[in-house]
């Protein structure tokens, strides 16, 4: 990486030793000459020539080290990462072959720690990655090592998405990648930081341990309508804990749908429906009775059904017990809240609660809902009695940010928007920094 156009002790060092120089030729009369002149007090410098001009001085050399893999390493994850430092370089190239001279493409890991392979590397095979620093001078400074990945291991650890390809999401919608065992908190944060999300437009988020076992990204606000998002799962190979590895790399790219978003006020049993930001629809609804209220809070919507079957009949109060059939369903917790179709409340709708905790609508109405909420589009239902429980369905934005920070492995700073390093030219590879800094992200 390139260093900032500042004095260092070097040059300083140098100054120094040039004036000292000049000082020692002109003898004890040369220093009292020198302190009683009265005109320009800016040096002279005798140049080779007789001349006057300051001489320039050398442009510092680069220097390039690699401290990971070590030379010779045996055994090597194969999500091994090239870690190395370059001083005083304009320009810094890797390249990392495999015994039989292919090239692997890569790219800086976002959070600058290290160069990343394009994808997991192969088992039991020896590569050799060379880095190359340029300075001022023009003259490169070259590091080299080699290095032999482990073989196949047998106990891995896969990562997979709530989403699929190419999924649109609501505003709310927050990432989902679950393992298949419980990663302990000293591995949480090498886990996470393999997990790269980019957006577009640019979107400052992080990951949260929503549990041992699942990890979730949302942005810092909602997603702005026709977001991108890209996310890089590279786990294969990866370190997981008690001698467990990623089972394999993986990606994941969706899109963000309308600005829709649903308010839901105890007080006025009236749902209002906004869409960038204007309200677009006032809808009557009727809440859980005193005995069963409704969640306030914000939460998402996590299921759609069109039609399916409400069947509580394991319910321990006998008076909760009911079997009964439900059109245009839609899941807000997993404790059983539903925005759903109740032609049997219309007469309550709008006036009093009568629901079993559910949000009931028309039946023209929950059609119309359905038709216009995505998976993520948010709710928020607020003057009951009965607050939402974190982690009761996909609450990730019942907390502040300052309190959603707190659930990542890795430290929060604010990032900066992501821009190009024109310094660093290394191998073709992903493109783009996550959206969260430190959330491996990319976000790490």
């Amino acid at each position: 990486m390139p260093t900032p156009d500042l004095p260092t002790p070097m040059s300083m060092t140098r100054r120094r030793a040039l004036t000292a120089l000049g000082l020692a030729g002109a003898g004890v009369a040369g220093v009292a000459g020198l302190a009683a002149c009265t005109g320009d007090k800016s040096p002279v410098w005798n140049g080779a020539d007789g001349g006057g001009d300051k001489p320039a001085e050398t442009p510092p050399k680069a220097t390039v080290a690699i401290s990971g893999p070590a030379a010779d390493a045996k055994d090597v994850p194969a999500s091994a990462e090239l870690v190395f430092a370059a001083t005083e370089s304009v320009t810094t190239t890797v390249s990392l072959k495999d015994a039989a001279g292919v090239e692997v493409k890569g790219a800086m890991h976002p959070d600058g720690a290290g160069w990343l392979p394009e994808k997991a590397l192969a088992f039991g095979t020896a590569y050799t990655a060379t880095v190359t620093a340029t300075g001022d001078d023009g003259k490169p400074a070259t590091a080299t090592t080699t290095f032999t990945t482990m073989a196949k291991p047998t106990k891995l650890v896969g990562i997979s998405s709530f989403l699929a390809d190419n999924a649109v999401v609501g505003v709310g919608m927050v990432l989902i990648f679950r393992t298949s065992r419980d990663i302990a908190k000293a591995d949480r944060a090498a886990v996470q930081r393999r997990l790269m999300v980019t957006t577009e437009p640019f979107h400052e988020g992080i990951w949260t341990w929503y549990t041992a076992r699942e990890l979730h990204w949302r942005p810092k606000t909602f997603w702005k309508a026709g977001t991108s998002i890209s996310v890089d799962v590279r786990a294969g190979g990866l370190p997981m804990g008690g001698g467990y590895y990623g089972r394999r790399d993986s990606t994941l790219v969706c899109k963000v749908g309308p600005d829709l978003q649903l308010q839901v006020d105890d007080k006025t049993h009236k749902m209002t429906v906004h869409q960038d930001g204007k309200v677009i629809k006032t809808i009557p609804v009727s809440l859980g009775r005193p005995s069963m209220p409704s969640s306030s809070g914000t939460m998402i919507i996590m299921e759609k059904k069109r039609n399916t079957v409400f069947d509580t009949m394991d319910a321990p109060n006998p008076a909760n017990r009911y079997r009964t059939p439900v059109e245009y369903a839609q899941r807000m917790t997993w404790g059983g809240e539903f925005i759903h179709a109740a032609p049997w409340s219309v007469q309550n709708q709008g006036r009093t609660n009568v629901s079993h905790g559910c949000v009931n609508v028309s039946m023209a109405n929950a059609a119309w809902l359905f038709a216009n909420t995505l998976i993520g589009t948010p709710i928020t239902t607020k003057g009951t009695p009965r607050r939402l429980d974190y982690g009761n369905g996909w609450t990730d934005w019942d907390k502040t940010w300052e309190q959603y920070v707190k659930g990542s492995a890795i430290p929060y700073a604010p990032p900066a928007e992501p821009t190009p390093d024109p310094a660093t030219t290394p191998s073709t590879g992903p493109s783009g920094a996550p959206s969260a800094g430190p959330s491996g992200t990319p976000s790490a």
